[in-house]
């Protein structure tokens, strides 16, 4: 019995072999044909096979640390104190009532302010936002050792709000410049300063955009200069002036600004260009003021274009910066660009926008010739322009010289014998009202010399320029040589409209 079941067992075990094997052969065969079947589909993973960046095998993280640690040292606290002085107030009811009420006295007590700056050279030279120091009659500078120092303001611009300050000390640890053209949308920033009182501190994100105008500078110069580089990096009250860091810990640009409908922190902050920094550091260095050349047109920005005027001129279908003025005594004239035409390059980097424009030529002082590329009627056309100053000249204009522009109008100091002739000890003369906020918004005439502004002794243009830079609303109060008493002009540096480059 044994014997006759062996061949049956035997059968149905080759048999069940045989089947598992074929089983298995078309369950692989089956397998494989689903994968082919799916790679058909334009489906990838996300990485390339070319060389390029690949996902699947993220290199190593990026470290902070080293620009981190580097950055501390060389980012200072500031702290500003104005002394109390005694503010003159005309009664608002005056002009309804007469002078009847006359001026009252006011005693403004001392204020103090922080902010945050960077050591940019090892004997002391350090830089900040001007908003920072405007106004302030001392101004002390505190290490992240908790050194702390006096520091001297050698200059300020309200145009970049770049201020410029100076300690007597060697050997400190500074930051070295980066080149803010390589600096690129989704490239890792850190942001360095003294926020919130709190000590040094340090934040991390991304540049989320270039070349963004706000519009903030306006409060403090008719004509701004305005190109910030846009980042998530975590900046409060305290970070202005502080540092913009990339990984190799070079300084890509001065903390600013934030986007914020609280005044706190909400997801935008803002620095200058370290590009326009180092160019404005440099002119204060060598002449006391910034020195900024003027391609002499006006120009429409697409961003604030009426959909009328987008049509008309033809915004959406050409590129670059549309021009619909041309100064007739600027570079601009004289090198063949006229009204009409769009300037779409500056030295062959691509013009977009009014602040990619304003940026590139804020690089340059009066006298230097710079390649402009511009288009009209569809032609492309590329000519060589010489800038030129605010008074329509290729001069450089120190502080000390004899006449200076502000506000669209020329003033110049007073001498020693037209100073003892009127009686005063201080002041600046009245040239010409020129055609900006000065002869908009007063009927103050030449010859005007300038006693006060907001009630501070004015001295020297840069008296006038710190009073400016603090307040949107200034009351300059002088005399005219030969009359008697006092007068009182009120400027608001709102209301220039200023597009000019």
């Amino acid at each position: 019995m044994k014997f006759k079941l062996f061949p049956v067992v035997l059968t149905a075990a080759i048999t069940s072999v045989l089947t598992l094997g074929v089983a298995a052969r078309f369950q692989h065969h089956s397998l494989l044909g689903s994968a082919q079947e799916r790679n058909a589909l334009p489906v990838n993973y996300a990485s390339y096979t070319d060389g390029g960046p690949t996902l699947r095998n993220n290199p190593a993280a990026v470290d902070f640390q080293n620009a981190a640690e580097g950055s501390v040292k060389a980012v200072v606290h500031i702290k500003t104190t104005t002394k109390a002085r005694t503010v003159v107030a005309t009664d608002p009811f005056a002009d309804l009532f007469g002078d009847m009420f006359g001026e009252r006295q006011y005693r403004m007590a001392p204020q103090m302010g922080s902010g945050s700056g960077v050591v940019i050279s090892p004997d002391g030279y350090i830089v900040t936002n001007n908003h920072v120091v405007a106004g302030a009659d001392e101004v002390t500078v505190t290490f992240n050792d908790r050194y702390t120092s006096t520091a001297k303001v050698v200059g300020t611009d309200a145009s970049t709000d770049i201020a410029l300050l100076k300690i007597n000390e060697k050997n400190m640890p500074y930051m070295e410049f980066g080149n803010s053209d390589d600096v690129h949308l989704g490239q890792w920033v850190l942001a360095v300063g003294y926020p919130l009182t709190l000590d040094a501190t340090v934040t991390a994100g991304i540049v989320s955009a270039k070349g963004r105008s706000l519009g903030i500078n306006r409060s403090q110069s008719a004509l701004p200069v305005e190109s910030f580089i846009q980042t998530d990096a975590a900046v409060n009250p305290g970070n202005s002036g502080g540092a913009l860091v990339n990984t190799a810990g070079q300084l890509i640009g001065i903390n600013s600004a934030i986007a914020s409908p609280t005044g706190s922190y909400a997801g935008y902050s803002y620095a200058i260009p370290s590009n326009i920094v180092k160019k404005a550091v440099n002119d204060l260095m060598q002449y006391g003021s910034v020195q900024r050349g003027y391609l002499g047109v006006g120009y429409l920005d697409r961003k604030n274009a009426t959909p009328e005027q987008i049509s008309a001129y033809g915004l959406d279908r050409n590129d670059g910066i549309y021009v619909n003025a041309v100064a007739s005594d600027g570079g601009a004239a004289k090198a063949g660009i006229r009204k009409g035409d769009f300037i779409t390059q500056i030295n062959g980097a691509p013009i977009h926008s009014a602040p990619e424009m304003i940026e590139q030529v804020a690089r340059y002082k009066p006298g230097d010739n710079i390649s402009v590329t511009y288009s009209r009627d569809g032609k492309e056309y590329r000519t060589m322009v010489q800038l030129k100053n605010e008074a329509g000249t290729t001069s450089i204009l120190k502080e000390t010289d004899e006449q200076v522009k502000l506000l669209g109008a020329s003033f110049r100091n007073l001498t020693s014998a037209e100073k003892s002739k009127l009686g005063i000890r201080n002041g600046i003369m009245l040239t010409d009202p020129g055609d900006g906020l000065i002869s908009q918004q007063t009927d103050m005439r030449k010859g005007f010399v300038i006693l006060s502004a907001n009630d501070r002794s004015v001295s020297s243009l840069a008296d006038l320029q710190k009073v400016l830079a603090s307040s949107n609303v200034v009351k300059l109060g002088g005399t005219y040589p030969g009359y008697r008493g006092m007068y009182y002009y009120g400027i608001n540096t709102n209301g220039g409209d200023g597009y000019e480059q």
